[in-house]
């Protein structure tokens, strides 16, 4: 990327938006371009413009591709979000968002595992939860954290996601989102995530890991080049800050013959989360899709509900 676009003080183009049919074409062979439509910088945007494609997606769910211009990273990243069909026709209310982070060498289109959109499209069109949407976003390597290179992910989703999200109708009355969940590398993010909302005194209503990138050694840790030092790597380690969380309802979900096993194992004792699921599996996608379902059931107990039409700005605007 040059110079440029990289200058966070030089005037952005229009953003634009990507419709796309099937809540689940992220995951699969690739993605299939819809219509394009002009972003709408206003909080009427799920009736205004995801409203406009509801002839095109019967009975599915729709997910958008953005590219958005991060400070904090200083670059352009992807925004993808993820609606059941049930959004489609609805006023334009404050959607509740679960914001879902991608693992190591990862990216926003391939965050959310295999069907798990069409399984929360499926879960909302039979009532078994409330509606949301999960939103992903392109962050990096760097395990979620402000480190010394200056890119800096967790500013990203702690400081410009929820204006971001505001503009498009979605989160609570100041765009933040409900919940945060990730897979390896990115549930370790959102266990970071949650107590960075925590020390903020707005904590999240839940937080979700499958297969946590959670290491107990920094010979191995050291091989991400995430982080500069053992002692940046500890002063952020979710398995050292336990108490940092506060009381938001946790859930892990890790494979016995995961890698990451000895972590997610430890982190259970220490926290007692709400779901500490251990069965057989591997760090791979068929572990993944296999407790995705149980993730999706626990995110939904703790949505929000009564959702509030459009009022003022956000302060982080």
């Amino acid at each position: 990327m040059d110079e440029e676009r990289n200058d966070p003080g030089l005037r952005r183009p229009l953003r634009r938006r990507s419709i796309l049919a099937g809540a689940a074409g992220l995951t699969g062979g690739g993605l299939l371009f819809g219509s394009t439509f002009g972003l709408i910088p206003s909080a009427t945007v799920l009736a205004d413009v995801l409203g406009s494609a509801a002839s095109t997606v019967p009975d599915q769910g729709i997910t958008t591709v953005e590219r958005v211009f991060s400070r904090a990273r200083r670059r352009e990243v992807d925004l993808v979000t993820m609606l059941p069909a049930a959004m489609l026709g609805a006023p334009a209310v404050r959607l509740p968002v679960c914001l879902f982070l991608h693992g190591l060498d990862g990216d926003a289109r391939h965050a959310v595992p295999a069907g798990l959109g069409g399984q929360l499209v499926a879960a909302v069109a039979r009532k078994a939860i409330p509606p949301f949407a999960f939103v992903a976003l392109d962050g990096g390597n760097n395990y979620w954290h402000d480190n010394q290179r200056g890119d800096h992910s967790m500013s990203m989703l702690l400081d410009e996601v929820p204006r971001w999200l505001f503009e498009r109708g979605l989160g609570d009355a100041t765009g933040m989102p409900f919940a945060c969940a990730g897979v390896s590398m990115g549930g370790f993010g959102a266990l970071v995530y949650g107590r960075r909302r925590n020390e903020r005194g707005n904590p999240a209503r839940a937080l979700g890991a499958i297969s946590p990138g959670l290491l107990t050694s920094w010979r191995e840790m050291s091989t991400r080049k995430a982080f500069r030092d053992p002692a940046e790597w500890a002063a952020i380690d979710p398995l050292r800050h336990v108490d940092k969380l506060g009381a938001v309802p946790v859930g892990i979900w890790c494979g016995t013959e995961d890698h990451f096993i000895e972590g997610a194992r430890k982190f259970i004792g220490l926290a007692g989360p709400e779901v500490g699921y251990t069965g057989p599996g591997t760090h791979a996608e068929a572990f993944f899709r296999q407790v995705a379902p149980d993730m999706l059931a626990f995110l939904g107990r703790h949505v929000p509900t009564g959702a509030t039409a459009p009022g003022a700005n956000p302060s982080t605007r």
